[in-house]
């Protein structure tokens, strides 16, 4: 089949998982916003989980890049923001899945970065637009190595901090997700049969910033590891 191809296919987006040689293929990248109430206030706006439900917006598996890179100051931006997140990957196929087992879908959990043209979702926001130029963008979704589950257990609870040369931007717990892990996996799959190497950015906490050429950020997630990436 490849001898019909137009131009080569473009080989898979695989991550690293932590002290394993095996990789891992990114099959779709899933984000949650405004999952902490002090960020969705530092954007201008309040959640009532009584009456709102979680929303998701996407990346290409293709903005991937690993922890401890240096990447391009993106075009078309004069406001480049970071977001640390909990990233959990998902390794077995499920639908409708219970809040009660969602768990056992968890393959294992990252550190993520979010980054995000904020001008350009900012303009979007205001004109009722998709965030797509905002956030679906290269170089735009960092992960460190995945831990297993296996490895490192449930992480529904610890400390996720992000600084930028040196000095803290961002320092919560993940206790203060609006909604915890269960309930995103639990919800997200009443849309979408998850699959293996899906994976979920689960939301940042408050405290996100512009970063500029030259900046380096390093964040880490209590119990999970560290993440750092450089801005050229």
């Amino acid at each position: 089949m490849t001898d019909k191809l137009l131009f080569p296919a473009k080989p898979p987006v695989l991550t690293e998982i932590a002290n394993s040689e095996t990789l891992f293929p990114v099959h779709r990248i899933f984000c949650v916003g405004r999952n902490y109430h002090a960020h969705a206030a530092e954007m201008g706006v309040s959640v009532d989980k009584a009456k709102n439900v979680p929303f998701y917006f996407t990346k290409h598996p293709s903005a991937i890049v690993p922890s401890g890179s240096t990447v391009e100051y993106p075009p078309q931006t004069s406001n480049y923001h970071y977001e640390m997140e909990l990233v959990v990957a998902i390794g077995k196929t499920g639908f409708e899945i219970p809040e009660s087992d969602a768990e056992d879908y968890i393959f294992g959990y990252a550190c993520g970065l979010d980054m995000t043209r904020r001008d350009l979702q900012l303009k979007a926001r205001e004109t009722n637009r998709p965030w797509d130029l905002g956030k679906d963008f290269e170089e735009s979704a960092i992960i460190s190595p995945i831990v297993p589950k296996t490895e490192c257990g449930v992480i529904d609870t610890g400390n996720i901090q992000l600084s930028v040369n040196g000095e803290i931007h961002q320092n919560s717990e993940l206790t203060k997700l609006i909604w915890n892990v269960n309930e995103v996996i639990a919800h997200l799959s009443k849309f979408y049969h998850l699959q293996p190497g899906d994976l979920i950015y689960t939301g940042t906490p408050e405290g996100v910033g512009p970063v500029v050429s030259g900046d380096k950020i390093d964040g880490s997630i209590e119990k999970l590891g560290d993440i750092s990436l450089k801005i050229k």
